[in-house]
């Protein structure tokens, strides 16, 4: 098999400056969490009323530590709690890589809860206004990992496949990243903008935050169809992997939450 699209070589360092090299990851994880907060401050205007634009702005120092230490922790305790047992000063290394998703929206949960609960505020209903920002950061962190080279697709005959240079195998592979920045960025996105500005449902609090936790717990479940799993864990129970297994839960909770929503 030959890929049909050569693999756009980019270097991961967006500039260096002397021994400081900034990485195109660390610049999306930044423009996901200022273009979110720009929107999700806008958001905050838009009634019925759950917080000020001044406390979206208070929230998103919590956010990003929450990003941050959650995206770690998930990492160490979902995909390599072995290794990290055996070398746990290693954790916050987070320079080497290694992030979860999974843990890093548990982080921004947890955040958020402690944050309203400090400024007396509806965690559903602030919820809901941050969730229809979150795919900004999702589309920015695949893109990122496109360009990294890292968590490509399976083996595929595709005309678009592409052969990446971090792959001993050699093997043309899906792009996954990119379908994963379409469906968890842009798809999920489209929707919760749609559901926020098109429909009534911001009135009931609860809603949009299960919109978000379930649309990506599909989304996600859709892109590992076409995702290499990680060596170290492989293929799980009946061919699932760990990011199916992980979203499985997603999907029943924020069904529960759009279930349970009432007007507030």
């Amino acid at each position: 098999m030959l890929p049909m699209i050569a693999f756009p070589m980019i270097d991961p360092v967006a500039i260096q400056l002397g021994p400081l090299g900034i990485r195109w990851y660390a610049l999306a994880y930044i423009a996901g969490i200022v273009c979110a907060w720009r929107l999700c401050r806008r958001l905050m205007t838009v009634p019925p009323a759950v917080a000020t634009p001044q406390q979206m702005d208070d929230f998103i120092t919590w956010a990003t530590l929450g990003i941050i230490i959650g995206g770690r922790l998930g990492y160490v305790l979902f995909y390599r709690p072995g290794y990290y047992l055996f070398a746990p000063w290693e954790i916050p290394m987070v320079w080497q890589g290694g992030m979860a998703f999974h843990g890093g929206a548990l982080g921004v949960i947890a955040a958020a809860w402690l944050f309203c609960r400090q400024q007396k505020l509806s965690p559903l209903g602030f919820g809901d206004r941050v969730a229809v920002g979150v795919p900004i950061g999702l589309f920015f962190g695949r893109v990122a990992n496109f360009v990294n080279a890292e968590l490509y697709g399976r083996p595929s005959d595709a005309p678009w496949a592409m052969v990446f240079p971090t792959d001993p195998t050699g093997l043309p592979r899906h792009p996954s990243q990119l379908y994963q920045a379409g469906l968890e960025g842009v798809a999920l996105f489209v929707v919760m903008l749609a559901l926020f500005y098109g429909t009534r449902v911001r009135e009931r609090r609860g809603f949009l935050t299960g919109a978000f936790i379930a649309g990506y717990g599909v989304a996600r479940c859709i892109g590992e169809f076409f995702r290499q799993p990680d060596a170290h864990l492989g293929f799980l129970v009946i061919g699932t992997t760990m990011g199916q297994l992980l979203s499985l839960p997603m999907m029943a909770v924020g069904a529960w939450l759009m279930l349970r929503s009432r007007r507030g």
